[in-house]
């Protein structure tokens, strides 16, 4: 991938990141403000589109996590597909690192998390919370190091958190999945089938997989399946190879056409409407409940321990190199940062609890633990490393 690519890439992602926080933290404020009242029955307002039998229902919280974040999960989609094909995950060299210290990074998380709910049937399911990376929030933190951090070290960091996402699709297919209808599946089904169909014959206008990937996303909503995994499915149909008219690859123009829309609109929307915990009634103890506690624990220490944890193992076993110019102790920096699980915890942790009583729980225990892996990260980056060289370069491959 050309430098000034994935220059743009980051800088969409930390810019994002930085609205992502206040975002967040307006919705926090809110929750615990005059206005609690008013923001629970803007998010429970119900909203219904119907069109002859077909009616879908939902309230204005679910339309988020469940519409627009098939948006977020179709731009994911279509980066790890370009990583994979032609950036830094295409070839074994460049991927070997990111993705030992990504398997890492969600394994120890879900380690610490399941040893402090062992036992509990309903506590364990939130096993896979603290094992996601919020690469938005990640990458803003990390730009605020600015020099400090040479550009390797944030592809390293960016190539991290796109194979902890598609883990955390690959877990929320297989572990998060509701009663199945089969007559949707099968419908959904036909929908994958009409995309392949468009991507064998080399369709151009993305408007036709659109169309197609609309009719996936109902199929999938009423299946049982999460919904955003249509977005997934949309984007391993879009090629990279075929132009449009204009001669740009289809792929990477709705890639560069949905980056600004899903870090300043679709993200900070969902950070709005998940983020409003309500601090009424708690205290201490709160911290202490085995989900909320294995959550902090899994973000701050297992993230930590896994991706540094792995990553020095890999590099001291040979089968790997460190990142061009970064330091041992910038490499700790940034396994600190991703601990920084926000976006995709916070939407296993809807996934994995039905009952509403722990959504509170929850999202006290993702606020906390990324607030304090990200502080750590920042601040190991900040004051312990040093101004990245001039001329620091990173090997990327040629689009």
């Amino acid at each position: 991938m050309p430098l000034s690519r994935i220059q743009e890439f980051l800088k969409f992602e930390a810019a994002g990141g930085i609205v992502l926080i206040v975002a967040a933290a307006i919705g926090l404020i809110i929750a615990n403000s005059p206005l609690s009242d008013l923001y629970i029955g803007l998010l429970n307002t119900p909203v219904v589109i119907q069109v002859g039998a077909l009616d879908i229902s939902k309230p204005l919280l679910l339309w988020v996590n469940d519409g627009l974040m098939a948006v977020f999960f179709l731009l994911v989609g279509l980066e790890i597909k370009r990583e994979f094909l032609q950036g830094e995950l295409s070839t074994r060299d460049q991927a070997l690192l990111p993705f030992i210290a990504a398997a890492g990074g969600m394994a120890v998380p879900a380690l610490f998390y399941a040893y402090f709910n062992w036992g509990d049937p309903i506590g364990i399911r939130g096993w896979a919370i603290p094992a996601a990376t919020d690469i938005a929030f990640a990458l803003g933190l990390l730009a605020l190091v600015g020099s400090r951090a040479p550009l390797s070290l944030k592809v390293f960091l960016t190539a991290v958190a796109i194979i902890d996402d598609l883990g955390a699709i690959i877990v929320i297919a297989l572990f998060y999945t509701a009663e199945l209808s089969l007559v949707s599946l099968g419908l959904a089904a036909v929908g994958v089938a009409a995309l392949a169909l468009l991507n064998f014959f080399g369709v151009r206008r993305v408007s036709a997989y659109v169309l197609v990937g609309i009719f996936l996303w109902v199929c999938v909503l009423k299946s049982g399946v999460h919904a955003t995994l249509a977005g997934v499915a949309l984007a391993m149909s879009i090629p990279l190879k075929t132009k449009d008219e204009d001669g740009h690859s289809l792929l990477l123009h709705l890639e560069h056409t949905l980056h600004p829309w899903a870090a300043f609109m679709v993200l900070p929307i969902f950070g709005f409407a998940n983020a409003g915990v309500s601090f009424a009634g708690m205290g201490l103890d709160s911290f202490g409940h085995p989900v909320t506690f294995g959550i902090i624990s899994g973000l701050v220490a297992g993230k930590m321990i896994g991706v540094f944890g792995f990553a020095w193992l890999t590099v001291k076993l040979g089968l790997a190199s460190k990142p061009e110019g970064a330091t041992w102790l910038q490499i700790y920096g940034v396994a600190c940062l991703c601990g920084v699980g926000f976006t995709m915890s916070l939407f296993i942790g809807g996934l994995a609890f039905e009952d509403p009583s722990y959504a509170a729980t929850v999202r006290l225990g993702v606020l906390t633990g990324s607030t304090i892996a990200g502080i750590i990260g920042f601040c190991v980056l900040r004051f312990g490393g040093q101004p990245a060289p001039e001329g620091t370069k990173v090997n990327v491959k040629a689009a």
